[in-house]
């Protein structure tokens, strides 16, 4: 284990060692399942009190960089952190930095279809049957009588497939996360003006891209469906008579 047990400011003792431990875990020093010093080792090793390394521990469990067990061969371990686990933040993440700055939606559309696009190629070239199915699933759904809520997270299912069926599990996790963090704020802002089963049949049409291969028709639907998007968009923000 190769921790820098560098010298300790008086302020935010706990965040300190935190993020000291946090830069060993990312850089690899620290491996899966590594077990960590005890809390008097590390308190000896940083120079502080049992407590501070105490609160520091807390601040990596929050994280989950970490997790604790009991018994004689306990301790605190470097924990295994999954791709489920990891999307659940970016999501969240993504949602704050939205809803907390001043993003234009414009801005918001032009992120969220580049992501997917970049998926296309290889959700053509990768996509089972698996996916096929799973999006006319979503399709004849889409087709029923749906309220808005259970539309959009069909919507959001649908297009998340799509990443999934590029068989990357890294752009897997990167394009599904922006999806679920943007396509439903996207279909609040405009799902009182959108018509259902247009956006059906594109999703039809895009079904049907992907199961013959052709990533630059599937590239047109996907451009078609952005389009609408910014149509809805500027009908939301037209001043009413």
């Amino acid at each position: 284990m190769a921790i820098e047990y560098q010298a300790i400011r008086k302020e935010g003792l706990s965040t300190q060692i935190a993020n000291a431990i946090r830069k060993a875990i990312m850089d690899g020093a620290l491996s899966v399942e590594e077990r960590l010093p005890s809390e008097t080792e590390l308190a000896d090793r940083f120079g502080v009190s049992r407590a501070t390394v105490r609160e520091a521990m807390k601040r990596l469990a929050a994280q989950n960089l970490i997790r604790s067990e009991r018994g004689a061969s306990g301790g605190a371990f470097v924990n295994r952190i999954t791709f489920d686990e990891a999307r659940d933040d970016l999501v969240s993440t993504t949602r704050l930095l939205i809803g907390m700055n001043d993003i234009p939606f414009e801005d918001a559309i032009e992120a969220r279809y580049l992501l997917e696009a970049s998926c296309l190629p290889l959700a053509c070239e990768n996509r089972g049957n698996e996916e096929l199915n799973a999006m006319s699933d979503e399709i004849a759904l889409q087709g029923g009588d749906l309220s808005d809520e259970d539309f959009c997270d069909s919507d959001v299912r649908f297009h998340s497939t799509i990443a999934k069926a590029t068989g990357n599990p890294l752009l897997m996790f990167q394009v599904a996360g922006a999806i679920e963090a943007m396509q439903p704020l996207m279909n609040m802002l405009v799902y009182r003006l959108r018509d259902k089963k247009h956006i059906a049949g594109l999703h039809g049409q895009m079904q049907a891209a992907l199961k013959e291969r052709d990533a630059a028709a599937a590239q047109t639907i996907l451009d078609e469906i952005a389009a609408y998007t910014r149509q809805l968009a500027a009908l939301r923000r037209k001043p009413k008579d």
